[in-house]
């Protein structure tokens, strides 16, 4: 990851300023995310995760790129949401166990376009941390609150297309790995480590 940053960089530095080009996009979409473990104090469980796109608040991200030429960086913030089934939480004796006011991933990224007449294909991946609202209640204490989590990767792939000088339409897929380590009221550790997988659609304006 580092050797890519360091080549995204170098071809921004050595591109002339002429072929700059800022691109600001939003977006929502169905998002799911794969069962994983999790620890707490005195047990260690398998969660299944429900994604609950469009319950609110609702999943969405915003994606800033500063494009030269083929290539573009910048920096993207996606709110990912997940939240333990009934089951899960029955069988863990848990009350409550989410991120559903976000798993908030945050990441600096790279990305290479292929320019063809009427649509952009493009792909892209990106480097992070987590901030999700840790949500869980237990017999000993209620833990609900933003918490920086741990490190988190981004991946990409879409196709774009432009409606005019300005503004652009895309779809695409885009996965998430956070690795979650909050602290938890009345003492321990949460970990996990959670997966998101979402088709994306939004709109874009360049400038």
């Amino acid at each position: 990851m580092s050797r890519l940053v360091a080549t995204a960089l170098a071809l921004v530095l050595t591109a002339g300023p002429s072929f700059a080009e800022d691109v600001i996009q939003g977006y929502t979409g169905w998002q799911i995310a794969t069962d994983s473990e999790v620890e707490i104090p005195g047990q260690s469980f398998d969660a299944e995760w429900d994604g609950e796109s469009f319950k609110a608040p609702p999943y969405w991200g915003l994606r800033w790129t500063r494009w030269q030429g083929d290539w573009g960086w910048g920096a993207e913030f996606t709110h990912t949401k997940v939240k333990a089934t009934d089951d899960t939480l029955a069988g863990a004796g848990l009350d409550r166990l989410e991120f559903t006011d976000g798993l908030n991933i945050l990441t600096a990224n790279i990305q290479r376009r292929w320019l063809i007449e009427g649509f952009t294909p493009y792909a892209g991946a990106g480097l992070g941390v987590a901030i999700p609202h840790v949500e869980l209640e237990r017999p000993e204490g209620r833990t609900y609150e933003y918490q920086l989590t741990g490190p988190a990767l981004r991946w990409f792939a879409g196709v774009s297309r432009d409606f005019n000088e300005h503004w652009l339409g895309f779809v695409e897929y885009q996965g998430t790995f956070s690795k979650n380590t909050a602290d938890l009221k009345g003492g321990g550790e949460l970990k996990a480590d959670i997966t998101t997988h979402a088709v994306n659609i939004g709109v874009g304006y360049r400038f």
